[in-house]
């Protein structure tokens, strides 16, 4: 009389396991890999907002255009005079003023003023620092924050202006846009 064994044996039951927690652990890194790449792409086009937003600045007040020029890590001090558009048109603001309320308003905007948890900035760019170049009617805006892993940095092949923004380093991302205002 042969005897017939059903079910599994205690060492099927644990090459499955081993499987199965293989696959699991590829998923889990595969998920991890994947939200750091949707931050990433998330953080380039809050850079692209960002330079966007001062370009648009920039043409509606082209009389002080040459005075945008320069760097910009969110250090600026509040002005003395809001020059946002008022309903009730209770505030006029002179170009220079407007100029001032621009650039105070878009360093708060990239520093992430308009996001907090418990008092901290949560969101913006991490470490950002914006550069600004006039020649004549071109105008160069450069982005640039931290990653959150490290690569290559991300002006290595990019003009000296653009390199000088910011601190070079292997998580550097940048974002270059240029334009000409006429």
């Amino acid at each position: 009389m042969s005897a017939k064994r059903n079910g599994f044996s205690l060492i099927e039951v644990m090459v499955s396991l081993v499987i199965l927690t293989i696959g699991l652990v590829g998923i889990f890194n595969l998920h991890i890999v994947a939200k750091r790449g949707s931050f990433e792409s998330f953080q380039q086009t809050q850079a692209s907002y960002y330079a966007n937003d001062i370009i648009n600045r920039m043409r509606m007040n082209r009389s002080e255009l040459i005075n945008y020029q320069g760097s910009y890590s969110g250090t600026t001090s509040a002005p003395a005079k809001a020059c946002d558009v008022n309903v009730g048109g209770n505030s006029i603001c002179t170009s220079v003023e407007t100029r001032v309320w621009d650039l105070y308003q878009w360093e708060r905007m990239f520093q992430g003023d308009s996001e907090q948890s418990s008092g901290t900035n949560v969101g913006g760019l991490d470490s950002s620092v914006a550069c600004i170049d006039i020649n004549g009617r071109d105008v160069t805006v450069v982005m640039t924050w931290r990653g959150v892993r490290a690569s290559s940095d991300g002006l290595s092949e990019a003009s000296s202006f653009a390199k000088s923004c910011g601190t070079s380093n292997d998580r550097r991302r940048a974002l270059v846009i240029e334009t000409a205002i006429i």
